[in-house]
This record gives structure tokens, sequence and C-alpha cells, in this order.
């Protein structure tokens, strides 16, 4: 009888593990179905829809800085404490981050490369954000090679302010706390010359920022970021944020700009974004040649008519940017330009 009864206990542990086993097998097909449909789906939009949609220079600077920064990390590097926060020093970092002038890492073509290296994965991310969120929109107005030659010069600008700064440091009596900084890394420059731009392209346009509950225009948002950075350059100097270098690339891009808006036709002033215009243009003469129906099948009047009177307003418009340049726009024209730019 005892034996009768361990050979039950055997027959029902064994039923047991094998339903067990049974039961994580069909778990994993199932995980392993979903991570196939979920990793298919994700491609597509990535790379049919979301990369579709970005300018040329904007998406190969997206790349360049995600691919610098995994670099950076399979390279590896040194780790030490900020505040009680692990940091890494990455080696690669080290080669092209930006030294003081007067280190003796510093080299004169780390003022380029500096601005495609980040110290972390938040800072890389918060950094391309950025650069997606608002390099699409002054891509598409400007164009790709005045929007590279932009956002390069304010990354430059960016590291020549730090520098200067640093230099004012060394000369106020802390000199070797100076030269035993380590880099300066990360497109920040280059992204607060990004802001300052559409700032200045869209200034009425509204924007929400969180954890603001209300939008704010974009002119106000350009001139609290500047405030802030200015307030934490001054108060508190050993945060390991370069802050002048944030206003460096916002004073180098205001430069810029307003140097391209007192002569529209020299570089890359007035034809700079014509591509985007004519792209413009095109998109609304196709949609005006597509008719409307009512449920009878007669032409829908209205319609027609309120799309002709808006293919007339943005080609009224667009006549204008061809003959006085882009910043003869007034704020309306601006918007209505601005507006139709976010639907194609």
């Amino acid at each position: 009888m005892t034996k009768f009864r361990e050979n039950k206990q055997k027959m029902e542990k064994s039923a047991f593990f094998f339903e067990n086993l049974c039961i994580k097998a069909l778990f994993r097909v199932i995980y392993g179905i979903f991570f196939v449909i979920l990793r298919r789906y994700l491609r597509n939009v990535l790379r049919r829809k979301a990369m579709r949609n970005i300018p040329q220079v904007t998406k190969g600077l997206l790349i360049v800085n995600i691919v610098a920064f995994i670099i950076c990390v399979l390279v590896g590097g040194s780790e030490y404490r900020v505040n009680g926060e692990l940091m890494t020093d990455y080696t690669v970092n080290s080669i092209f981050g930006l030294y003081f002038f007067k280190a003796p890492g510093f080299q004169p073509y780390q003022f380029l490369t500096y601005m495609f290296m980040h110290g972390s994965w938040a800072h890389l991310f918060f950094n391309m954000f950025a650069l997606w969120m608002f390099g699409c929109v002054v891509e598409r107005v400007w164009g790709p090679k005045k929007f590279l030659f932009y956002y390069i010069l304010c990354g430059i600008g960016a590291g020549l302010t730090q520098e200067i700064a640093q230099y004012v440091a060394y000369l106020g009596l802390v000199g070797d706390r100076v030269m035993s900084l380590g880099t300066t890394v990360g497109a920040s420059g280059s992204i607060y010359g990004i802001l300052l731009a559409f700032g200045m392209i869209f200034p009425e346009e509204r924007i929400f920022i969180f954890p603001l509950p209300v939008p704010i225009k974009a002119k106000y948002f350009v001139v609290g970021y500047a405030v802030i950075e200015l307030v934490e350059a001054f108060s508190l100097p050993g945060d390991g944020v370069a802050h002048m270098a944030h206003l460096g690339g916002m004073l180098f891009g205001f430069f810029l700009i307003r140097h391209w808006q007192k002569h529209p036709t020299s570089g890359y002033g007035r034809a700079g974004g014509q591509q985007f215009f004519e792209n413009l243009r095109s998109s609304w003469e196709k949609r005006s040649k597509k008719p409307s129906a009512t449920s009878t099948g007669n032409p829908d009047w209205d319609y027609n008519a309120r799309e002709k009177a808006k293919q007339d307003e943005i080609d009224r418009i667009l006549d204008k940017i061809r003959k006085s340049g882009y910043d003869s726009l007034s704020k309306s024209e601006k918007q209505t330009l601005f507006d139709q730019s976010r639907q194609h």
C-alpha cells in the first residue's frame, strides 16, 4: 500500500512537472510571437514613418551622435562619483572632447568633434529629443545647407565661449583647478542655437513645456531658457554643466541670424529654404486638383472655394518670399506657413 502511494506521488509530481514545462513552453511561444510582432511594428514605424519624415541633415546628425555614443560605451572608461552619482569618464571623450586650451590634451580639432560626444544616455537623449523636435522645423524652413552651417557654427561658438569662460577662471587665481578639469562634451551648444532659431522664426508659436500646465510663446520660452542658464552659470559654477557653452551657442546663433536678416541675398540667405516653400506650393496644387462631392454626386463648391482661397494665400506668401526674403513676412504669414508645414 505504501509503495502504491509512493508511485502515485511520483506520478503526480511528474505530471505537475510536465504541466509546468508545457505552460512555460507555451508562454515562451506567446512571448516570442509578441516580440516578433512588436519588433516588426516598431521597425515599420521607425523606418517607414518616423525616419522618412525627418529631414536629411537632422537625421544624419541624430545618427552620428547616437553612433558616437555607442562607440564610447563599447570602448568603456573609468568610473567616478559626482555628488554621490556614479559617472563614467569615457576613453573616447578624452580624445575627442574639448580640453581647456592650456591643458596638455588640447587639440584644435576638438572644437568640431566635442559636439558629437556625450557623457551619458540621459545627456544624449535630451539633446537628441530637442534636435528632433525643433531641428526638423528649422531645417525645413532654411534648407539642409543653411541648417548644417548654422548647427556647426553654434557648436564651435559654444566651444569658444566655454574656453573664454575657463580662461577667465584661470586668470582668477583658480588656474590649478581649471587645468585639472575634464573635457567639455555634448551637442547642447548647437541645440540651444536651434532653440533660439525656432524662437526667432516662429516667435508667436505656442509650445507645451513640462511641467507648465499651459502653452507659452516660443519667444518667451527662448528668453526663459537663456535667463535660467545665465543664473545657473553664476550660482552653480561647479555643477559639471557647461552653462556658458549653452549661452555661447545662443549668442553666436543670434548674431548669425541677425546677419542673415540684414543681408538676405548673401550666403545662405533668401534661397536657403526655397525647396521647402516649393514643396508647399506643389502640395497645395495637388490638393486643389482633388474634387470633393456631396452625397448627390455634385461638386462641393464651398469646399473648392475655401481650398482655392487657401492656395491663393500660400501662393501670395511664397511670391513675397521670392521677392523680399522670408524675414519680410508678417507674424500671421509666418504662422500660416508654419501651420501648413506641420500638415505635410
